[in-house]
């Protein structure tokens, strides 16, 4: 029973290789629209070879690590200002209504007139999709911390904002604004492909090219890449979140 659900996860892996696999070999879908799993490994081979592979990877790393930073700081920041000051947060409501519906695609024309195809571009791309997830989480963590908390913080002395902010609330809020950061790392991942497809340097442009020309499974090649990343990051997300949080062990 222990190794049951691993072993039905491999056999579903399995089963959708061998389908994806036999589709275009019997013409049920045509290969140029659908490389077969098999094409993969060459496809790969040649990208790494080339070093294509490795600075697009370089590129949108860089990318996503500084837009996302600027993103998650900014959200945090601004999350937690109006979840502590009411009177900010009610200044503010109006903005946050206005701006929060528009999706962070329909920013991309703005920053290539604002930044040209570039590293700047990029980041504010990402940087805005992050924003509001992060500043949502953080807006609702601090909401969310209790009353009489803070008036026992009081009570021992953390009268200043700065004090209840850093012993108090930060530390209460984390779990919340954690699980915001988690989601944000994913909603960075498609930024990145949004900005690339426009013409900044990574694996966006990379896979732009290959479509352009048919050559699908360099497309999928780098599909996959970008999961394999993002799996590594979420999964050492995962064990820093631990380790912060283990005081709630």
């Amino acid at each position: 029973m222990r190794f049951r659900a691993p072993l039905l996860a491999v056999a579903g892996l399995v089963a959708f290789l061998l389908l994806w696999e036999a589709a275009p070999r019997f013409g049920l879908v045509n290969p140029m629209m659908l490389p077969v799993p098999s094409a993969l490994p060459k496809a790969f081979l040649r990208e790494v070879a080339s070093g294509t592979w490795g600075a697009s990877i370089a590129e949108s790393l860089g990318h996503y690590l500084m837009g996302l930073g600027v993103g998650a700081a900014l959200g945090a920041a601004l999350g937690i200002a109006t979840g502590m000051f009411r009177p900010l947060d009610e200044a503010l409501s109006g903005i946050v209504r206005v701006f929060r519906p528009i999706p962070g695609l329909a920013w991309v024309p703005f920053a290539i007139m604002w930044f040209g195809a570039t590293l700047q571009a990029a980041v504010f791309i990402i940087a805005t999709g992050v924003f509001w997830i992060v500043f949502f989480a953080a807006h609702g963590a601090v909401r969310g911390v209790g009353s009489e908390l803070i008036e026992v913080a009081e009570a021992f002395g953390f009268r200043s904002s700065w004090s209840k902010l850093t012993k108090i609330i930060v530390p209460a809020a984390m779990p919340g604004l954690l699980v915001g950061l988690r989601t944000a790392l994913g909603q960075a991942w498609m930024a990145v492909v949004a900005a690339e497809l426009f013409g900044v340097p990574g694996l966006g442009q990379r896979m732009m090219q290959a479509s352009s020309l048919l050559a699908t499974d360099v497309v999928v090649v780098y599909m996959l890449t970008m999961a394999a990343l993002y799996g590594i990051i979420d999964t050492g997300f995962v064990a820093l979140q631990g380790w912060l949080l283990r005081w709630r062990a």
